[in-house]
Formats: structure tokens, C-alpha cells, sequence
């Protein structure tokens, strides 16, 4: 799996279409998009504008995407997603791994957050793998467009982690309030 390529998105929105419609996102607030609805978003500058897109690609096939929101940020966060074929073979780990060698090696960087629905274990163990520490439980707080809602977990990677191959605890529990 060490063939993974990333690739900066350059407008190719007809594989993104093709991509994003030949799958099913079960844990997105939005698990079958149409045609329609992506290019309503691309128009809306949802793949671009302070937002980093990279295809992840395998033998010259594109079987994934990594977005990442708020880009310019100093605390940027991310949304990875595999097509139904790469999951559960560990490509996610590696791509988190190489989306946070990517943004913490720009200088101005201070911690990378991930958002993740608490019933998608798979993510969370992934994002536990690549070192981000779980630091929120949060009820309630993913709302689906079928009108269903979800509790969600926040995840981060802080640089002085990541620079020293270190997991620093939160303090979530210090105080009894």
C-alpha cells in the first residue's frame, strides 16, 4: 500500500461526480449524493476556496479524496473519504498519516482537528492509530439531511505530538465541572 499517490484536485469534476456517486457514505450527513447536489456544492466553492482537495490514488485509480476545510487556518480540520473497495485495508491510516505530515510541515500550523459520527468506529480507530487524541464527546451535534441526528467525536493531532511521536492527555475530567 506504500503506492498511494496524492493528487491536488484540479477541477476534474466530472471524475468527482463519478466518484462521489458510486459509493455509499453511510457515516456523511449525506450517505447517496446526486449529480445534481455535488455540482450545486463544486458551484458553490465547496472544492475550493479555503478548502485543500487531494485525490488518493492507487495503480493510477482514484479510490479516495481528502478535504481540507479552513486551510489557510492555523487549525485547519479534515474529511477523508475511501470508495466501498479500499476500506478496511488500512489506506485511511496512511492517508490521515500523509495529510498530517503535509500540514504540519507547513510552519504555521498549531493542531489539525477531525470531526467524526460516534457510531463510525472504523474512523475512530483509525484516527486513535495515527495519534489524534480524542478530545470531545459531543451530543447531538451531527445533523443528517434525512433529518436524523448523531453524536459526534472530535479528534485532534497537536504539532508538538506530532513532532515528538507523543500523545499529550487532555484534561477533560480535572475539574468536576
Amino acid at each position: 500500500m506504500n503506492n498511494l499517490v496524492f493528487t491536488r484536485f484540479e477541477n476534474e469534476v466530472e471524475h468527482l461526480v463519478h466518484f462521489m456517486t458510486q459509493s455509499s457514505w453511510d457515516f456523511h450527513s449525506n450517505p447517496k449524493p446526486t449529480r445534481e447536489g455535488i455540482l450545486i456544492d463544486y458551484n458553490d466553492g465547496l472544492y475550493d476556496n479555503d478548502n485543500e482537495i487531494y485525490w488518493i490514488e492507487l495503480e493510477q485509480k482514484k479510490i479516495g479524496l481528502i478535504m481540507i476545510h479552513d486551510s489557510s487556518d492555523t487549525i485547519p480540520l479534515f474529511d477523508i473519504r475511501l470508495e466501498e473497495g479500499a476500506r478496511a485495508k488500512g489506506i485511511g491510516a496512511l492517508a490521515v498519516k500523509w495529510l498530517t505530515d503535509h500540514i504540519f510541515n507547513q510552519p504555521n500550523k498549531i493542531r489539525i482537528e477531525a470531526y467524526t459520527r460516534s457510531d463510525n468506529t472504523a474512523m475512530r480507530k483509525t484516527l486513535n492509530k495515527c495519534g489524534f487524541v480524542k478530545e470531545g464527546y459531543l451530543r447531538q451535534a451531527w445533523e443528517n439531511e434525512d433529518g436524523g441526528i448523531c453524536d459526534s467525536v472530535c479528534y485532534a493531532m497537536i504539532r508538538s505530538d506530532w513532532e515528538n511521536k507523543t500523545r499529550t492527555p487532555i484534561k477533560l475530567n480535572d475539574l468536576p465541572y
